[in-house]
């Protein structure tokens, strides 16, 4: 072979390492270990909610990461868990149909808890999808996908027992890597992002490149609601929130409307959602003495809501009983599940 050759074949090689790449991952775990937080700190910004509650994310939601050299499609899965209720089951179905077809899969496993029949579940429905012929001991599972560890909450241990911790989850399932991050401080992020681009194929980018959620701006909101809900009640409520928004009106601006009673401000969209719960004992907690839980929401939300519509907003809640919906599959239809 020429020195010419030599140089022509680096150089090639050199050009297929640079070329764009970009991919699905499925980002799976427990519930309440953190999938939505990564997923935000790997954005940048907030797509899903983030909560301390477990099964606070209850659909396939899609954060999109644009680079210069790749595209990234993170999808965030509901946690998966032994279901108690027709919801619970069909968030396992979402979790199945997030997993039907990606290019990466990214295990969630928090540094500063056990390996527990959640983690073995999990895995178990990763190798019906993903392992390579039959499989025995989990340590020698071979993959067709790139199965990554993200070792979370490592803040949380010294060095030593993170080095321990490292060990035992690669034992857990053989992955293809192990990255220890820390979201909440911004620890191996970048690293993270790093080895899930080299982990996913060649290929075009998918979406414009400032498009950073497949979320339509109705999702978005419902979510934000619900989400700031969640923080504004702590355990005052059972899971049993559900979010719609039923319309985004947009009001001439020389008039204010008038729409079920509630007076609009001039000149402003106005978002009416719909807050459902259970039973009616449950419209008080969500409400708060003199309305002050609505109150502290809307505030919270007033910037949030105003860069989604791209105008001055303001939400129009309303609380309203959809009885047992868990469980009713005409409700959960009712309510997009």
């Amino acid at each position: 072979m020429t020195q010419q050759q030599t140089n022509e074949g680096t150089a090639l090689e050199e050009k297929e390492s640079q070329a764009y790449r970009s991919g699905f991952v499925a980002v799976v775990g427990r519930p309440n270990v953190g999938k939505s937080t990564l997923i935000n700190a790997l954005i940048g910004k907030q797509i899903a909610i983030a909560s301390s509650r477990p099964e606070t994310t209850r659909k396939a939601i899609r954060g999109i990461l644009t680079l210069p050299h790749a595209q990234l499609v993170l999808v965030d899965t509901p946690g998966i868990h032994k279901p108690r209720t027709l919801l619970g089951q069909r968030l396992n179905d979402v979790v199945d149909e997030s997993l039907s077809d990606v290019d990466v899969a990214a295990f969630v496993l928090p540094a500063d808890q056990e390996i527990g029949p959640g983690d073995r579940r999990i895995l178990q429905k990763l190798q019906e999808q993903y392992a390579r012929g039959s499989y025995g001991d989990s340590a020698d599972i071979e993959w067709k996908i790139p199965v990554i560890a993200v070792v979370t909450k490592i803040d949380m241990l010294d060095k030593e027992q993170l080095v321990a911790k490292m060990i035992e989850i690669q034992q857990f399932a053989n992955f293809a890597e192990l990255v220890p991050i820390s979201a909440k401080d911004g620890d191996n992020v970048d690293e993270l992002r790093d080895v899930l681009v080299d982990a996913t194929p060649v290929g075009p980018q998918m979406y414009p490149a400032d498009q950073i959620s497949e979320e339509s701006p109705e999702d978005t909101i419902a979510e934000l609601v619900r989400g700031a809900f969640l923080e504004e009640l702590n355990d005052e409520l059972p899971h049993s929130l559900a979010v719609t928004v039923d319309s985004i009106v947009y009001p001439d601006e020389e008039f204010s409307l008038e729409i079920d009673g509630s007076q609009l401000a001039q000149g402003k969209v106005t978002v009416h959602v719909s807050l459902f719960v259970e039973r009616n004992s449950q419209k008080p907690i969500i409400i708060g003495h003199h309305a002050e839980h609505l109150v502290h929401v809307k505030k919270r939300l007033r910037t949030p809501v105003n860069r989604i519509i791209g105008a001055k907003s303001q939400l129009d809640l309303h609380v309203k009983v959809a009885k047992d919906w868990q469980s009713n599959p005409k409700q959960l239809q009712r309510l997009g599940f």
